[in-house]
């Protein structure tokens, strides 16, 4: 298939584009179409899963039937790149429209890590739910949060209604809530995605009369998972495998549920993964993991589906990032986007007609391990800028080594990042050096804060908010750490989501 892009220019009939654009100022001018019917929204995120792990991105030893028929019957993206390759800025990243690093929360925060706990998403962000919830949406979230470990930061505070499920990583707190209730208080690994569908689906009919944006955020592939018992060596992976299908099987009961209540036509679902795999084999054909700034460390399958209304199938290679679905989201639902804000990305929704984004293609992204930027790319062009030991977050220190001098890669030619043409190329070298020390100064760096990132959501302003390099936190004094550590201990390091 070709890039829907190319439509107009590959020998398409005028009365061909002439349709799709005004089918597409149909989705985008519903009201004026005769249709005032507001558009669903359903945002599938699933965790720690690489480009390579679903059969519409060349999976062999899985099955994954639904997300692939998703991909068939609507675009497909093989160039989309989250903003972080771990958890929470990655999911920061989504929800704002920002930069991690723009919106305050570009490190791995844990309620185990004494520097960190007290952390969070900033309650004066503005979130895509917020955004829903301004257009008169009911608004839920299913799954993983990670995003703070107290109420200031909870789910509640930014923009949803209802929350299902379990909130952190599983090796950091254990525990499931229902609401503002814990049900379980270790998650049931073998029920979880059985759990989840059986709330979406509930969410489906509950909401099947009001406009509803649900944000499905899957706690699976991450570890630790387990298989429910009907999918027990279902696969021929292992238990990773054996769960990736049974999270297929749930997105194929979600999309039944759509279709059973006659919503199907009018809801938008997204699908996507925060950050790459931990073991390269699933993120082929590119290099690297999760951690990490080379490929599959950033990209990751994204789909949208939408049956009916976006008619034309395609592949699409056009660059897209994490923070272009707020935008997107923002503008497919008729709400603008804020004014008092820098936003980075850009709608999708020119794609929706055949036309381009409005984003040149020489328009730099930029590769973040929490405060050090470690890579710029511009068109097919990446460089791997020079870092120190201490510059590399310790989550990455065993899959990256300090790098003395930039490194350059043509992603056309060379998707596995093996062949350094920096010597060839010097002035592009110089180009994009010079492009990553402009975004220093406005993003931040390894010790030192951007003049454009806004504030990190903290329960004690006067705490250092540190990296997450733990020598930098244990040199602080008892003082300077303050309720950071003495609230923290009283508590024997387990807070309460209250």
């Amino acid at each position: 298939m070709v890039s829907l892009q190319h439509l107009c220019s590959a020998g398409k009939t005028l009365a061909l584009c002439a349709a799709l654009f005004v089918f597409g100022q149909c989705l985008l001018q519903r009201a004026a179409c005769g249709d005032d019917t507001r558009p669903n929204v359903i945002f599938i995120l699933m965790d720690d899963m690489g480009y390579g792990d679903v059969g519409c991105y060349g999976a062999t030893k899985v099955k994954t039937p639904n997300i692939d028929r998703m991909a068939a019957e609507g675009y497909r993206f093989t160039d989309f790149h989250t903003a972080a390759s771990i958890c929470s800025p990655s999911r920061a990243a989504f929800l704002t429209g920002a930069y991690p690093q723009r919106a305050g929360l570009y490190m791995g925060i844990s309620p185990k890590r004494e520097a960190h706990w007290f952390l969070g998403l900033n309650p004066h962000e503005i979130t895509i739910a917020e955004q829903f919830k301004r257009q008169g949406y009911v608004t839920a979230m299913v799954g993983k949060w990670h995003l703070g470990f107290v109420e200031k930061f909870s789910y509640f505070q930014q923009g949803f209604d209802h929350y299902y499920g379990a909130p952190s990583n599983m090796g950091h707190d254990k525990r499931f809530y229902d609401g503002a209730e814990v049900v379980y208080e270790n998650t049931p690994l073998k029920q979880l995605t059985r759990l989840y569908t059986q709330r979406m689906v509930k969410h489906i009919e509950d909401f099947k009369d009001q406009p509803f944006f649900i944000y499905f955020a899957h706690n699976y592939p991450h570890t630790p998972y387990q298989s429910g018992p009907k999918f027990k060596g279902s696969s021929q992976d292992g238990v990773r495998g054996d769960v990736i299908q049974e999270a297929d099987w749930g997105i194929g009961e979600i999309l039944s549920a759509l279709e059973a209540n006659g919503l199907l036509d009018n809801t938008m679902v997204i699908f996507s993964s925060d950050n790459g795999p931990v073991k390269q084999t699933y993120s082929n054909p590119y290099s690297g993991t999760k951690f990490v700034s080379l490929e599959g460390g950033h990209r990751v399958p994204f789909i949208i589906y939408w049956r009916g209304k976006l008619q034309e199938s395609a592949v699409i290679d056009t660059p897209v990032n994490a923070m272009d679905v707020f935008p997107t989201l923002s503008e497919l639902i008729g709400v603008p986007l804020p004014t008092d804000r820098v936003y980075d990305g850009v709608s999708l929704t020119p794609l929706f007609t055949g036309n381009p984004i409005g984003r040149s293609k020489d328009e730099p992204f930029f590769y973040y391990n929490c405060e050090n930027l470690q890579a710029v790319r511009v068109g097919d062009w990446k460089l791997h800028l020079p870092r120190t030991q201490q510059q590399i977050p310790f989550w990455a220190r065993k899959r990256q080594k300090p790098i003395e001098t930039a490194r350059l890669y043509n992603l056309v030619t060379d998707v596995v990042e093996q062949t350094d043409v920096a010597a060839e190329h010097p002035e592009r070298v110089s180009q994009l050096m010079a492009l990553a020390e402009a975004t220093r100064s406005k993003l931040g760096e390894f010790g030192r804060r951007g003049s454009e990132q806004r504030p990190t959501g903290t329960l004690f302003p006067e705490i250092p908010i540190l990296s997450n390099q733990a020598q930098d936190w244990d040199c602080l004094t008892d003082f300077q750490k303050g309720r950071g550590k003495s609230e923290f201990k009283s508590t024997g390091g387990k807070r309460n989501r209250k």
